[in-house]
């Protein structure tokens, strides 16, 4: 992909330990591009393939421990990356979180859970915006930039008609609020950075597996094309894009 013809950009993939995040990584590497591609990851365990990646690519890819709901951890990480350089020009935060061993999406209201409601809050949302606290310097330059996250079409209010999955839908409506707002102080103090949400569509991930049942074959995206619908999406970002909520396709998604 093309920054405004940027031959040495510099990229951090936040959560790039499976799923969209190491199919970014993957691409990008494979884009001369890109100088310098940085990877987080949350458990070491099971990053086996991005650490292979950065035992492949030295030069190019250096993985860091980060886990967004630790302000001190994403302070340190931006610390680190800091050391070695100066500015940032494509940065993706794909962590999310749909469900895992005790937190499933809810059904109904009996199924609400203040705990867990808390867990989707610090993962989906307020991750995202000490991410923007914290890089915040590294976007402050004259070089255009891009700062996305991943959100998801089930967080948009207007569309909502089927109810349901209370903390995952809440907590992707704050990210898009949280995101919208950062657009408007980095608009200030970070001029030529693009803020954006991207909706991925239904990607073949661990994340969507439990729940592909319903989903036309064609509607189910291997991460790959996903990764590569959603860089066509970004290349194509211009200034008045920043703090607006991206489909994969490129279409505006209503809040």
């Amino acid at each position: 992909m093309s920054i405004d013809g940027i031959n040495n950009a510099n990229a951090l993939i936040i959560g790039s330990s499976g799923g969209i995040g190491l199919a970014f990584v993957k691409q990008l590497l494979q884009d001369e591009t890109f100088t310098k591609i940085y990877g987080s990851y949350r458990n070491r365990d099971s990053s086996s393939e991005l650490i292979g990646l950065e035992n492949n690519y030295p030069n190019r890819l250096v993985c860091l421990s980060m886990d967004i709901t630790d302000e001190l951890q994403v302070s340190e990480a931006v610390k680190q990356i800091s050391v070695e350089i100066d500015k940032l020009h494509l940065v993706i935060n794909c962590v999310g979180l749909l469900h895992d061993g005790s937190l499933q999406p809810e059904k109904s209201l009996k199924q609400i859970n203040s705990e867990h409601l808390i867990r989707y809050f610090q993962v989906n949302s307020i991750g995202a915006v000490l991410l923007a606290k914290h890089l915040l310097p590294l976007f402050r330059h004259s070089d255009r930039s891009i700062f996305a996250s991943i959100s998801a079409k089930i967080g948009s209010i207007g569309d909502n008609q089927l109810g349901g999955w209370y903390g995952y839908r809440a907590s992707k409506a704050a990210l898009n609020m949280f995101m919208r707002t950062v657009a408007i102080e980095y608009s200030r103090k970070s001029p030529q950075t693009i803020v954006v949400t991207l909706h991925p569509g239904t990607t073949n991930t661990r994340l969507s597996k439990p729940f592909q049942k319903n989903v036309p074959a064609d509607k189910l995206f291997p991460v790959e094309r996903t990764v590569t619908q959603l860089l066509a999406v970004i290349e194509k970002l211009d200034k008045g894009d920043s703090g607006q909520f991206f489909s994969w396709d490129g279409s505006e998604l209503p809040w």
